[in-house]
């Protein structure tokens, strides 16, 4: 150290000043105090000693144990350079760069990969002006001292800086241009990156792919297939020219240009021949395939990226999961099932598409079985399965799976817990429910989705309070769905009074409702009749936020104005529908019918009910009692006699006015 000026020495002073009063660092005691513990021994071979211990700790720092790494630091009795450098490594790794710099300024002597890693520490850690402190008092510099430094300022912005380093090293190599370059595209300087690029005496394959992946960024690709197409004239027979090529066929995909990254692609060649591992061949390799085939499938071009495929000569995991992933996108399990079979070993990654997409055709019985033959299932198997289960209703199972799940030792995440509380929502479990909330509690930090499955869950089980309190401890951190949650769950249960006011509080704020948010305030209106509060919210919902009614909207209204006893206004809104009633249309008139004894426009409904629904027994039943309790005994059996020629079996909820009136 007697080499140094006492400069250095104020240096190293400010540099920890900085390091100890920077907010992002906790402080520490300046010193530590090593407890008294035996040494470790080094008898025979002391270099032997070395490698080992070195070993162990270099271990434990990549496995992030620092406190037991640290443990056998202080309780070696002799350490060299390694020792000291891998131990100041493992708390850079962990950005705790004050207790680096500590053993640093500790450390009896320092070689130059100390100081290059207490260098790259600072840079990472964003540090710079320490980096730069301890870079310009070193004793002796590397190369990698230099492009550090380079690409510290690079990444900063700092170009000039950058360039005073670059220029100032006594020796550049092909890592040096790359990381300037890097720096000039990063902040937009094309010009002087591809001047760069051209004065460089020799590039690798880093060279073309960060000159071609820069030029993306700043959107001049046409920029990079110029230069490309020039370096080929002089390099065309070199693999570091394919990888470019590669990006640039992917930077093509990402903004759509679909016909220009195929016009890349065909520039490659196509050697049947190449020898695996012959690096000098400018051929297409699986990653140009690859890409060639995702560009495809993102514009939607399904049918070119099978064709694609079917050329390949050599497939690697990736082109066969993402021709997999691109049928089961489609909802095409057929494609997906025949090419899952062709593969010659499927990963999990495999597995869970095809489970995915047969739970999303609703086809439980065939994503159950490919489940349960998953060789290694992980987190997303388990969250395929259930949510496919609680998607397609049946929420006995989705919950069973979970129950299963733990007991194979696998252990949820957020979307696990949302998928299971929706299955709780949709069985109106409350046990199962605050079961899982109890989970919830323990082991993930509530994100706005899990928040809003615990407040539909309390809602539909009927547990207001506990929805309500859920609801209001999300504060501001709400959105729509908590909204149509809480409304919903009051217009459920027959709160009409409280879902109306909360609606009125949700427009205030600014909240945009959604057709959803309707179907529960039409809800809350039909619940209390308020017949002329549901026409207007049914007009606001087109005039004042542009939602178009779906047929779910027409028949609450149906069921509202029907209900109180206005069945020709009923009426006159299924005919103005602008697309067919559906039978929750049709039904709720009948229904409305049934109770205001309005036997004509029964059958109306009746009518269309039995074309929509023709096994169904519902329509004639309710059509044969309405006649009748008026007396209307003719057309009773009339009705009767086309039930018995439609060959419709009398369901057993419905039962026949007693016959012997007709006597």
């Amino acid at each position: 150290m007697g080499r140094y000026s006492s400069t250095f020495s104020v240096c190293m002073r400010r540099a920890q000043r900085m390091i100890f009063n920077h907010p992002s660092i906790t402080r520490f005691p300046r010193y530590f105090s090593c407890p008294p513990s035996p040494c470790f021994a080094t008898k025979s071979n002391p270099k032997n000693d070395f490698i080992t211990w070195n070993k162990k700790i270099s271990d434990l720092v990549r496995s992030n144990r620092i406190t037991e790494a640290k443990d056998i630091f202080d309780n070696l009795k002799q350490r060299n350079t390694v020792t000291w450098n891998s131990m100041i490594n493992g708390y850079i790794r962990r950005r705790e760069m004050a207790k680096a710099r500590m053993l640093f300024d500790q450390m009896p002597e320092r070689d130059i990969v100390s100081w290059n890693i207490m260098i790259s520490g600072y840079i990472s850690s964003k540090l710079i002006d320490e980096g730069r402190c301890l870079f310009d008092h070193m004793p002796d510099r590397d190369v990698v001292s230099w492009n550090t430094m380079i690409s510290g300022y690079a990444r900063i912005g700092q170009m000039d800086e950058a360039l005073v380093i670059f220029n100032s090293m006594p020796e550049k190599n092909v890592v040096s241009f790359n990381a300037l370059i890097t720096g000039f595209l990063q902040n937009g300087n094309v010009k002087s990156a591809i001047e760069l690029f051209e004065r460089m005496p020799e590039r690798d394959s880093a060279s073309f792919s960060a000159l071609t992946s820069g030029l993306i960024q700043n959107d001049e690709l046409d920029k990079a297939v110029k230069i490309l197409l020039k370096c080929r004239e002089t390099e065309d027979k070199r693999e570091d020219l394919v990888h470019a090529y590669n990006t640039l066929i992917a930077g093509y995909g990402q903004r759509g240009l679909v016909d220009e990254a195929r016009r890349i692609f065909d520039q490659i060649p196509f050697d049947h021949n190449k020898r695996k591992g012959d690096a000098r061949m400018f051929v297409r390799n699986l990653v140009t395939w690859n890409s060639m085939i995702m560009c495809y499938i993102n514009s939607g071009d399904v049918f070119s990226a099978r064709t694609l495929f079917d050329e390949m000569t050599e497939r690697d995991t990736f082109s066969w999961n993402t021709m997999i992933s691109a049928y089961v996108h489609l909802l095409n399990m057929e494609e997906a099932s025949y090419l899952f079979h062709k593969m010659p070993n499927p990963d999990t990654l495999t597995w869970n598409s095809v489970i995915s997409g047969y739970a999303q055709i609703g086809n439980l019985r065939s994503a159950r079985q490919y489940f349960t033959r998953t060789p290694y299932k992980n987190l997303v198997s388990w969250n395929s399965i259930i949510a496919g289960y609680e998607k397609n209703g049946d929420y006995v199972g989705a919950i069973e799976l979970f129950i299963e799940m733990q007991v194979e030792g696998e252990k949820p995440d957020r979307h696990t817990l949302s998928s299971v509380l929706s299955a709780c929502a949709g069985s109106t479990a409350l046990r199962q429910g605050r079961q899982i909330h109890q989970q919830v509690t323990k082991r993930v930090i509530p994100d706005l989705p899990v928040n809003n499955s615990l407040v539909t869950m309390y809602a539909r089980c009927g547990a207001i309070v506990e929805a309500q309190t859920l609801f209001n401890e999300m504060k501001s951190q709400k959105d729509v769905i908590s909204w149509n949650a809480m409304i919903g769950g009051y217009a459920f249960h027959g709160f009409a009074a409280e879902a109306l006011e909360l609606f009125g509080l949700m427009k205030r704020l600014k909240v945009l409702p959604t057709y959803i948010t309707f179907i529960s305030v039409l809800n809350a209106c039909a619940h209390v009749g308020l017949v002329e509060e549901g026409q207007r919210q049914f007009e606001s919902m087109v005039t004042e936020f542009g939602i178009e009614p779906r047929v779910e909207h027409y028949a609450l209204l149906v069921d509202l104005v029907g209900r109180y006893g206005q069945l020709e206004e009923a009426m006159g809104l299924i005919n103005r529908m602008p697309f067919q009633p559906d039978k929750a249309v049709w039904g709720a008139l009948l229904a409305a019918c049934r109770v205001h004894n309005n036997v004509d426009l029964a059958r109306v409904a009746a009518e269309a009910l039995m074309t929509l629904e023709p096994e169904s027994s519902a329509p004639y039943v309710t059509l044969y009692n309405m006649y009748a309790d008026a007396g209307r005994w003719d057309d009773a059996a009339e009705v009767r006699d086309v039930m018995d020629r439609n060959n419709i079996v009398k369901q057993t909820a419905y039962s026949w006015v007693d016959s012997a009136h007709s006597g």
